[in-house]
């Protein structure tokens, strides 16, 4: 994996109950100044801005760093937890970074992507706002 440069953009998917349980759990760990989160379904989100569209966001996880590199799925995960003042996050980073690791991190992530949008969505952060091709 790349240098990692800081801030990151963290692209979440704030219907999806997992997901904003994940990001609320990094947003109270998270350094002031080092993530900013990002809710992709929110309606002003413009996902062309970022040269991708809602669909590519929405399909799997996404992190911008400050250089204008992308990290996607599980990757994403390893520059969120590099980001982390908490050791053990360090610790999965770097053993995330293992090929065979890595290979089955992926694929489980892959996995939890195609199912995810058959988790109920939150209906009270998403009845109104929710993108209408994205509401399950």
């Amino acid at each position: 994996m790349e240098k990692i440069v800081f801030p990151l953009k963290v692209f979440y998917d704030g219907g999806c109950p997992v997901c904003s349980r994940e990001m609320d759990h990094y947003r109270r760990m998270a350094v002031a100044g080092k993530l900013d989160f990002v809710d992709i379904s929110e309606p002003q989100f413009a996902a062309d801005r970022y040269g991708k569209s809602l669909d590519e966001f929405m399909k799997e996880m996404h992190v911008l760093d400050a250089s204008g590199r992308f990290y996607r799925g599980v990757d994403a995960f390893r520059a969120i937890w590099q980001g982390l003042p908490v050791s053990l996050y360090g610790d999965l980073a770097t053993l995330l970074g293992l090929p065979g690791i890595h290979l089955l991190a992926r694929i489980g992530y892959r996995g939890f992507a195609r199912l995810r949008r058959f988790l109920p969505r939150l209906e009270k952060e998403c009845a109104d706002r929710c993108h209408p091709d994205h509401r399950h």
